[in-house]
């Protein structure tokens, strides 16, 4: 098992690892420095921070998998508002399909109250075999520290092969912490996941260097092959109604809070994302004008869609970032997109790859996006949305 060590026998009591240690997991005992594991994320400033080389981090890891060491495809069930994240029930259907390639189990992992352990049911219709329930009283309303140790020691217990998580805001905060608990590699924001059968290697595709390139990454020599997957990247399966659901019961202990929840304090108003949208109509800088931002606009309400923009028109105060479609706004994955006025650089090609049709619109016959496109339209996109509402509205 990996972990932080102190040599007692090396440590002089000076604390210097105490005031370093931003998880506050470190105490003093008997004069000598001790570890909380289940606070500590093994970040290693303690490591840097002592005089004599007391404190070491052993990580553990196998090179290469053998027989014995076979696991499992997990997916971290996330719950928001009482549902299952949609990002999670991609990430089902997707460890459905490498268990299955693997010969192996696709298991959910779902952490939370007794009001969540009855979403185990749709879980195992999306696709899982079954369902880890870490359920009950004690689990509800836990802060990512405690969801990492939680799950380091379940990952210690059944030792999976594979685990994903949702790029989502909860997703990017816990994946890391867990990977630095069991002392594995883990790869962000995924846009591909596929697998090499024969060297069982989790193939983690993700655009790099500012997303000019897309690379693509393997952990051959730890597990569990970690990843977060991009929200709206992946396809949703569909439930089925005739797959057995079996869910696991697994209790712990919960760790010592780092933090108190104080207050929730709710926005009055909230700006609606463009994640789930079935229709969207997305513009680039060739729209021109801020003015003619409102063609677009016009034409997703005349589609009952929303409207998206490129990171330029966001950078140029011309909307809201919640608008934004791309590698650094909103990952989308609707059934029809019209692209005006959009080259299509990787960056926002990645963000759009699960889109189902593609229209795009450009005066370039050259840009990119026609390369992702189904329908390419060459010409100027405000005089084509011009026209395409009218047809619209005179129908």
């Amino acid at each position: 098992m990996s972990g932080l060590r102190i040599d007692r026998e090396l440590c002089i009591g000076c604390e210097s690892c105490i005031m370093t240690c931003p998880q506050n997991a470190l105490f003093m005992e008997d004069g000598k420095a001790q570890v909380d594991r289940d606070a500590c994320v093994m970040c290693g400033m303690c490591t840097d921070s002592c005089p004599v080389e007391a404190i070491s981090i052993e990580k553990s890891g196998t090179s290469p998998m053998g027989e014995a060491e076979k696991g499992d495809v997990w997916a971290f069930a996330e719950i928001t508002d009482g549902e299952i994240h949609s990002c999670s029930k991609e990430l089902i259907g997707k460890a459905r399909e490498l268990a299955d390639r693997l010969e192996a189990e696709a298991v959910a992992v779902l952490v939370g109250g007794d009001s969540v352990k009855p979403l185990a049911g749709t879980l195992c219709r999306s696709g899982a075999d079954r369902v880890i329930a870490v359920c009950g009283e004690k689990f509800e309303g836990l802060f990512e520290e405690e969801y990492a140790a939680i799950l380091g020691k379940l990952i210690d217990e059944k030792k999976p092969e594979i685990l994903m998580f949702g790029a989502t805001e909860l997703g990017r905060s816990l994946a890391p912490r867990v990977a630095a608990k069991v002392g594995t590699g883990l790869t962000a924001d995924c846009t591909i996941l596929e697998i090499d059968e024969e060297k069982r290697l989790l193939k983690q595709t993700r655009p790099a260097f500012g997303g000019n390139l897309m690379a693509t990454i393997v952990c051959p020599n730890h597990r569990p092959q970690m990843a977060t997957v991009r929200p709206g990247v992946l396809p949703m399966p569909q439930e089925d109604e005739n797959r057995k659901i079996v869910v696991e019961q697994y209790d712990t202990d919960v760790p010592k809070p780092l933090k108190e929840l104080i207050s929730v304090v709710k926005a009055e108003s909230e700006a609606k994302s463009i994640s789930d949208a079935k229709i969207i109509v997305s513009a680039g800088r060739g729209i021109g004008a801020k003015k003619n931002l409102a063609l677009a606009q016009e034409l997703a309400e005349l589609l009952g869609g929303e409207y998206g923009v490129t990171r330029p028109l966001v950078d140029l105060g011309w909307s809201e970032y919640t608008h934004q479609v791309g590698q650094t706004g909103c990952t989308v994955a609707p059934k029809l997109l019209i692209t005006c006025g959009i080259s299509g650089a990787i960056q926002h090609l990645a963000g759009i790859s699960g889109a189902e049709t593609v229209i795009a619109i450009n005066t370039d016959k050259d840009a990119p996006i026609f390369a992702r496109a189904d329908y390419a339209v060459v010409g100027d996109c405000v005089e084509v949305l011009k026209e395409l509402i009218a047809q619209l509205k005179n129908k």
